[in-house]
């Protein structure tokens, strides 16, 4: 049975997830990409401030396809995320709780995870429509000249995604697959 969060997503909650666990996400998240990250992370550089607060946020790794008329996005399944692995243990020392994406973590990110108390969760890739169906709204938040992948609020209701790597280092793309070699 999944297990409802919501977005943001706390440290004293996110530190009750344990890998494998299957959620569904409900609030406010974030989507950024690769150069969204280059950004943010060129902002903290300058010292200038950040278009939307980190503590407690979760970041989709997205750049959904252009909507259709009449709907809120277009299909949004998770891109890659060790594009994102050179920014994220910066953005985690920062407040970030909460990752979406598909694929393996670099060991830095994970140590990240564990000294900040986040969580990583993988979505569904090739169920970018089935995961749109749960955007309810759309509001744009910064970089609109990066076309798809500009920073974006989304509210979701029951986004499914299962929890890849917890707070503590735990990695189900590794313990799952021991499991499937016995």
């Amino acid at each position: 049975m999944a297990i409802k969060i919501t977005a943001p997503l706390s440290k004293a909650e996110a530190a009750k997830l344990r890998s494998g666990d299957e959620v569904l996400i409900s609030g406010s998240i974030y989507t950024a990409r690769d150069a969204a990250h280059k950004r943010l992370c060129e902002l903290l550089d300058k010292g200038e401030p950040l278009p939307f607060d980190l503590k407690d946020s979760v970041i989709y790794y997205v750049g959904p396809t252009p909507a259709r008329e009449g709907e809120i996005i277009g299909s949004c399944g998770p891109t890659t995320s060790g594009r994102m692995d050179a920014y994220a243990p910066r953005l985690i020392a920062l407040g970030e709780t909460g990752m979406i994406g598909k694929g393996e973590r670099r060991p830095e990110v994970v140590e990240a995870m564990k000294e900040h108390t986040a969580v990583y969760f993988a979505a569904i890739g090739g169920a970018g429509a089935l995961l749109a169906s749960r955007v309810k709204s759309r509001t744009p938040v910064a970089f609109p000249d990066l076309g798809a992948e500009e920073i974006v609020r989304l509210e979701v209701e029951d986004f499914p995604a299962i929890v890849v790597i917890d707070s503590l280092g735990n990695n189900a793309y590794k313990t799952q697959r021991e499991l499937w070699k016995r």
